[in-house]
């Protein structure tokens, strides 16, 4: 049986990387839904992730889609949510309740019983080792979601350090481990 994954895609310039991330899922038999906050619609076009997924892509929690609670039909569809490139704005939001827009409502009507959250997180070095973010990260860890974390390397600004998006085989390889279980 195909497992189901819904990935999450949030504003950070590593998005462009998920393309080939939904191109290796799906020739791996994943079916796969996305939802994009309004910021990641910013940076790469809704309509090229809905080619790629071979299905709609969901921005808006208020805007009419085939179910009428898309939060909780989009979670309860899911063996696994991956959130890719998942901002600090995201991390922040989720590790203090916030739900305002569709992806964090989506992940907090996940029953974490049945359902695993991954998290990749992908920013500026100066960013991910905020005192916050630290807290932040630890605080998501202990509820149970799974953090797949940044590497080091070149950033947007020409600096060295962590806060780069894992490679993409390591995010299958992860991937794949995880829906194992």
């Amino acid at each position: 049986m195909s497992k189901n994954i819904l990935l999450g895609l949030t504003a950070g310039i590593a998005i462009y990387k998920v393309c080939e991330l939904i191109r290796i899922l799906r020739k791996k038999g994943y079916n796969i839904k996305c939802i994009m906050t309004k910021d990641a619609t910013k940076l790469i076009s809704a309509l090229l992730i809905e080619e790629l997924s071979g299905s709609q892509v969901y921005v808006d929690m208020f805007e009419k889609y085939d179910y009428s609670t898309i939060h909780t039909s989009l979670s309860e569809w899911s063996d696994l949510v991956l959130v890719v490139p998942c901002s600090c704005n995201t991390i922040a939001k989720l590790s203090c309740g916030k739900t305002e827009d569709l992806l964090t409502c989506t992940i907090y009507a996940c029953d974490l019983k049945k359902t695993k959250v991954v998290l990749c997180p992908s920013m500026n070095t100066n960013m991910w080792s905020h005192p916050i973010t630290k807290k932040n990260i630890k605080l998501l860890e202990e509820i149970g979601y799974k953090i797949i974390q940044p590497e080091s390397g070149e950033l947007l600004c020409g600096k060295s350090g962590v806060g780069r998006l894992p490679e993409i085989k390591k995010i299958v390889s992860y991937i794949e481990k995880m829906l194992k279980k």
